[in-house]
């Protein structure tokens, strides 16, 4: 869980999603630009970097800013993160791209979304990440497995996001940041408790969502929908069981229900301290 404090300033989301005439003129520089395609989890990374979910990032991350995660999980500047927000690439692709030149960033199907600065491509040690990020090096991990997997340069600098990716799927339930803490204003929810989940809510769960409510005004119930691991219960199936929640559980006008589209890393404690530095991002 989630909890903020009482009173305590929010801070200011950086949204990097341009609309109007800057976002008609990032796809049009776009047309003339290398393309990379991302992964699905890295296409979830863009996605919250578009909406405000990872502020303060502003991209992804240099070589400062990564190895100070991995080691010290806080970034060069001082600010604490503790998962690299990172886009790797291969050899070969790293090969034609200079530092300082600019990429469209697409989906696997070429459909572009954002224009990235390349400030710098560097290689980088996946041992290290595998050890200090999932404490493991261990293939059968699904989150080193897909480290290793991944390309071994990365490339860093600021994205201009001009389109996030569309969905056909839990259409009313996709908020962002700017979204749900403007609904938790309007229900004048001070405090708020966000609930991790990428499965379905069981009694423990209810249980201490329950008793969180006894003393914040309000919870988020906030599953995440990224990739997952293949044999994880279906988002759908998910959904619905939380719809049921809502219906028949919880105390009406207590509870919302919104989805955060990140991939799941399966990193334990770094990955519970970024799940509540995301959630604080949506108002938490």
């Amino acid at each position: 869980m989630t909890v903020g404090d009482k009173g305590a300033a929010r801070k200011p989301l950086k949204e990097l999603l341009e609309s109007g005439a800057g976002a008609e003129a990032l796809r049009e520089k776009a047309r003339g630009l290398k393309a990379v395609r991302l992964s699905a989890r890295s296409l979830s990374d863009l996605e919250l970097l578009a909406i405000g979910g990872y502020s303060p990032l502003d991209g992804f991350m240099t070589r400062a800013d990564y190895l100070g995660v991995v080691n010290e999980m806080h970034m060069a500047d001082g600010e604490a993160w503790s998962m690299p927000i990172t886009l790797a690439v291969s050899n070969d692709e790293a090969a034609s791209i200079k530092d300082g030149e600019e990429v469209v960033l697409a989906d696997e199907s070429g459909h572009s979304m954002a224009v990235l600065e390349v400030r710098e491509k560097f290689p980088y040690d996946k041992g290290l990440e595998a050890r200090q990020v999932s404490r493991t090096e261990d293939e059968a991990h699904p989150g080193v497995a897909a480290l290793y997997a991944q390309g071994d340069i990365l490339l860093g600098g600021p994205v201009h996001a001009f389109e996030v990716p569309a969905h056909g799927d839990f259409g009313d339930y996709r908020l962002t940041p700017a979204q749900t803490r403007a609904e938790f204003d309007r229900r004048g929810w001070k405090t708020v408790v966000g609930f991790q989940t990428r499965n379905p809510v069981h009694r423990a769960h209810e249980y201490i969502q329950k008793c969180a409510l006894e003393i914040v005004d309000g919870l988020l119930l906030h599953p995440l929908v990224g990739e997952t691991k293949g044999d994880d219960i279906p988002a759908d199936i998910r959904m619905r069981c939380y719809e049921v929640l809502l219906e028949n559980y919880f105390p009406a006008g207590r509870v919302l229900l919104s989805v955060n589209p990140a991939a799941m890393r399966y990193a334990g404690p770094r990955e519970a301290i970024f799940h509540a530095l995301v959630r604080r991002n949506f108002g938490c």
